[in-house]
């Protein structure tokens, strides 16, 4: 069982592995059963995969894609203290493929990137507004490769406008008061 400001990473090669993170005002990993849910969807696309975090927070969801086989995992995190811990983190794992970025993900996505991600994780605070802003800033900027998977964790369903138009909902599931939403980027 995970301590507070812990998380184990459930499955790949650092399976069992602990992540500890700073005590950050509004980090929530998201918990070991909906990370299992959302790598059971995933599955077959992770290895290989040139992955995207933004909100790193407690870095559940990066770690897990770079355990399980990710060609490389871009963490973006604003918080210092939790930016830290993620490198802290990556050193104790090894893991080289993992990339942290302490920068705000709205400033972030106004760049441009160096290659468009295969699959991108995006579990920003709830209650401000970020879900819009960055589905389309991932769209609209070239973030995405034809045919990418974007997981999406928010305190609610989430509307047709909020994600592009070109965006299809795979997956969908609820827990607790949370919206796990898996899209994928049309061909």
């Amino acid at each position: 069982m995970a301590r507070k400001n812990e998380v184990r990473i459930i499955g790949g090669n650092w399976r069992g592995r602990r992540l500890t993170f700073p005590p950050v005002a509004g980090l929530r990993p998201t918990p070991a059963m909906v990370r299992e849910t959302l790598f059971n969807w995933i599955r077959s696309e992770v290895a290989g995969a040139r992955c995207l975090d933004l909100f790193a927070g407690s870095g559940a969801l990066g770690f897990e894609a770079a355990s399980r086989g990710a060609e490389s995992v871009l963490q973006v995190e604003l918080n210092p203290k939790a930016a830290r811990a993620l490198r802290e983190n990556r050193s104790c794992l090894g893991a080289e493929r993992v990339e942290t970025v302490t920068a705000n993900v709205r400033k972030f996505l106004r760049r441009s990137p160096a290659r468009p991600f295969d699959l991108v994780f995006l579990d920003p605070p709830f209650g401000r507004g970020w879900v819009p802003f960055c589905c389309h800033a991932l769209e609209e900027g070239g973030w995405l490769k034809p045919g990418a998977g974007i997981y999406v964790e928010a305190e609610r369903e989430l509307d047709t406008p909020e994600v592009p138009g070109n965006w299809e909902r795979l997956r969908h599931k609820r827990v607790g008061d949370v919206g796990c939403h898996l899209y994928r980027r049309a061909t």
